[in-house]
């Protein structure tokens, strides 16, 4: 028996209203859609790589940084198409407000996650700091907004001529790939060099704005109500204008960031196609550092003791022919020129601007002992990886390795067994290899990975370390100190089993044992 009083079931979802009251043709209207998408695709995964950009530029560790802000994206996603249920019988309105919301988020990230991070000092631990949440929160808002528009958009290109399901979704998703080509494309291609992160990203905010705006109040305006129509406007002003004022004042930005990461010294401040390049101090009795990718590279407090340690090792033996992989600096090249009997160096480095400013600036050039002046020093602009597979058998007598930290991902290459393998062929019978393998105290692991890797690729190593400063400050700079490693970890390495005395006497000990060596395929750092 039916109770009389019981609430009714609910019912199927309304019937369809008819077609939208568009001022175009249906066959137009339907073009416009699909172009909104295309444009609203192309932005939204600007707004992706521009996440993973400058997180992997910031926090280090591209692989992990690249993952999570995409799991995060497409998890949101997935939530967002399922949350814009609710909107689809205001499909023109609840599209409108998405793009509103999409572009101002998506726009000002950059500036956001920069703020952050050169306000509050560096991203620190794993996953217990603020900035570093802050990424997730963005991917996880941006990743929401974005998965609402598809359904949306599915919505009012119904509305203009109805059809069966499968043929809107394949002209929907046609309109969304493409779009995403495009923006894949022109976000390294175009925005990057030519605009540069924040400025990309306030770009691709005003275009993702605009695009929305105009399809909802241009071709959907008779589906809004005057106060929708009205709001809608009004919120995409503002968009706008936050936009508009953040791209006029983002120099003054990204100088009074630049000074709160750097200090106030900062000389030298150059992006270029590799990497941003940041010299502070040198005149007036203040030491130099060189900052690359915001990372310390070379403190003028201690420099000499790294490069000294890194060097001085390697050339206790025939030492006439010297290559040097990375040290674009000239300050390992300084140190091998003080023996006699050196008759030519080879210089392999990625950036040229690196070889440039090393040779140019009075400081950095005073520091190096104008290296690059000796008729002896030969530069190659190249990936020290590629250039080792071609390089000539046994045609050096010692190889340096002054390369970044093993830990950060794009470096990880050159700490795998392939890469000291090759390094080890284009060694004499009788040579030294010198690597840079980073803090001992702070990263023990990594550090007796990088030894196993190249006792992996048949060498014979003698690990050793050096003191450094612990951290170094200037007056001038806020938040807090640029810290520096404890100490240098290094391991000279030889084909033979006669490594110099003097580093062997001072090798590490006890070792690390049971650690599989790093592969190009197996990362292990």
């Amino acid at each position: 028996m039916i109770d009389p009083h019981a609430p009714a079931p609910p019912g199927p979802p309304p019937p369809w209203r008819g077609p939208a009251r568009i001022p175009v043709r249906q066959a137009t209207g339907r073009f416009l859609v699909l172009a909104g998408v295309f444009v609203c695709a192309a932005c939204g995964l600007v707004y992706e790589l521009e996440l993973v950009a400058l997180a992997s530029y910031l926090i280090g560790d591209s692989v992990t940084q690249t993952s999570v802000v995409l799991s995060v994206m497409v998890f949101a996603m997935g939530i967002g198409s399922l949350a814009a249920k609710r909107l689809r019988h205001h499909a023109a309105a609840g599209f409108g407000a998405v793009e509103a919301t999409l572009a101002l988020f998506g726009g000002c990230s950059a500036m956001a996650l920069y703020a952050v991070f050169a306000w509050t000092g560096d991203w620190g631990g794993l996953w217990a700091d603020g900035p570093r949440w802050l990424l997730v929160a963005f991917s996880l808002a941006i990743g929401l907004l974005i998965g609402a528009e598809i359904p949306l958009l599915m919505e009012l290109i119904q509305r203009i001529r109805r059809q069966d399901a499968g043929g809107a979704v394949a002209d929907l998703f046609a309109a969304d790939y493409v779009g995403a080509l495009v923006g894949g494309l022109a976000f390294p291609f175009l925005l990057l060099p030519f605009f540069g992160q924040l400025t990309g990203a306030l770009l691709t905010g005003a275009v993702n704005v605009v695009a929305g705006g105009c399809l909802v109040l241009g071709l959907f305006r008779r589906d809004l109500t005057c106060r929708a129509r009205w709001l809608l406007l009004i919120a995409n002003a503002a968009v706008l204008a936050v936009l508009a004022a953040a791209a006029v004042h983002v120099d003054d930005f990204e100088r009074a960031a630049r000074h709160a990461v750097y200090g106030r010294d900062v000389r030298v401040a150059l992006q270029t196609d590799v990497q941003e390049i940041v010299l502070t101090g040198g005149t007036d009795g203040r030491p130099l550092d060189l900052f690359i990718d915001g990372r310390l590279r070379v403190s003028g407090h201690d420099e000499r003791r790294y490069h000294e340690a890194l060097v001085r090792p390697a050339m206790n033996g025939t030492h006439a022919r010297v290559l040097i992989l990375g040290g674009g600096d000239g300050l390992a090249a300084r140190e091998v020129l003080r023996h006699p009997g050196v008759r030519h160096v080879d210089i392999v480095e990625l950036d040229p601007a690196v070889v440039e400013l090393a040779g140019r600036d009075p400081a950095l050039a005073d520091l190096n002992d104008h290296a690059y002046d000796d008729p002896r020093v030969h530069v190659t602009t190249a990936d020290a990886f590629r250039w080792l597979r071609s390089a000539p058998e046994a045609a050096y007598d010692v190889v340096i390795a002054d390369l970044p930290d093993p830990g950060i991902t794009a470096s990880t290459k050159l700490y795998s067994q392939e890469f000291y393998g090759l390094a080890r062929r284009v060694l004499a019978d009788s040579g030294r290899l010198s690597v840079h393998a980073g803090p001992v105290h702070s990263r023990p692991h990594v550090f007796w990975t990088v030894e196993t890797t190249i006792r992996a690729a048949g060498l014979h190593t003698a690990p050793h370390r050096v003191s450094g400063h612990g951290s170094t400050s200037t007056a001038d700079r806020a938040p807090g100190p640029v810290l520096t490693p404890r100490d240098w970890g290094f391991v000279l390495a030889a084909p033979d089993t006669r490594p110099p005395l003097d580093a062997a006497r001072h090798a590490l000990r006890p070792r690390m044992t049971g650690l599989p060596p790093s592969t190009l395929v197996h990362p292990r750092y």
